[in-house]
């Protein structure tokens, strides 16, 4: 076997266990869909939720870690 893909297999596990870790303390992360630039409309029988800061603010945290990870994987 690759010894490269046994890398790929530890990081996909680690970023999934990751997400898992994130999912179950969601709850505690209060500021994740209030933050600037989030739209929330509510009328009496509407309600529109888009969170855009939210969205921006995880696009980038990812970028990061893909770009991090990308630059160990070259080694």
């Amino acid at each position: 076997m690759d010894q490269s893909l046994g890398k790929v297999l530890i990081i996909a596990g680690l970023i999934i266990v990751a997400i898992g870790v994130a999912f179950h303390f969601s709850d505690k992360i209060s500021f994740l869909g209030k933050l600037p630039g989030d739209i929330k409309i509510e009328r009496e029988n509407f309600s529109f939720y888009f969170p855009l800061g939210t969205g921006i603010l995880l696009s980038i945290i990812l970028t990061a870690i893909i770009c991090i990870i990308s630059l160990i994987g070259r080694k």
